[in-house]
């Protein structure tokens, strides 16, 4: 089975992306949400209080909050936080990708490149946005400041950085039928590829 990692600056529009392939019938894995369930683990919860103090969970959730307040001004922090993570996801994505049946698979990951795990993908798609456009709608999916956005973004590599080791580039700069437009049109040609 063929994997396609999917990848995307902070608001770049991944998940709509995502969506769309969904909707084509592809399998899709998402890391950063898989991610949020892999801190509750109890051994990786225990590393995390740890690395980052009890402050890390408010009882039995993970404190997004307070744990995005430390990594992302530290990047020290923020690496040793994705050491304990990462291992999890992979272990994780390796048992759900054994129960997929599909030509090709998904794998959503806001830090694929930054990671490494873009090295176990076939192909790399990678979706760019303007960059007010990413500050505004994570600004307000999130309920968060611009600088927390700013603060998030210093964090992941730019699109420019990106755009090098893709293989294929989706542009949100446009209307939501363009960009399910272009998932159409990318996943007959990842079918014909992988055939």
């Amino acid at each position: 089975m063929k994997i396609v990692g999917l990848t995307g600056g902070i608001g770049s529009g991944k998940s709509t992306v995502a969506k769309y392939f969904t909707e084509c019938g592809v399998p899709v894995y998402n890391a950063d949400i898989e991610a949020k369930k892999v801190v509750l683990i109890p051994e990786v919860k225990q590393q995390i209080i740890n690395l980052l103090g009890e402050e890390s969970f408010k009882g039995d959730s993970y404190n997004t909050k307070y744990v995005s307040e430390r990594v992302f001004n530290d990047h020290n922090l923020l690496a040793q936080l994705n050491a304990i993570i990462h291992p999890a996801v992979v272990a994780h994505f390796e048992s759900w990708i054994k129960k997929q049946h599909a030509q090709y698979v998904i794998k959503e990951a806001a830090i694929l490149f930054e990671s490494g795990s873009y090295k176990q993908c076939d192909k790399i798609i990678l979706v760019v946005a303007p960059k007010k456009s990413k500050l505004l709608r994570v600004m307000h999916r999130d309920n968060v400041t611009e600088q927390e956005v700013l603060f998030r973004m210093k964090s992941q590599w730019t699109d420019k950085q990106k755009k090098s080791m893709a293989d294929y580039i989706i542009n949100n700069n446009s209307s939501l039928e363009q960009i399910k437009s272009q998932v159409i049109s990318l996943h007959q040609i990842l079918s014909d590829t992988f055939l």
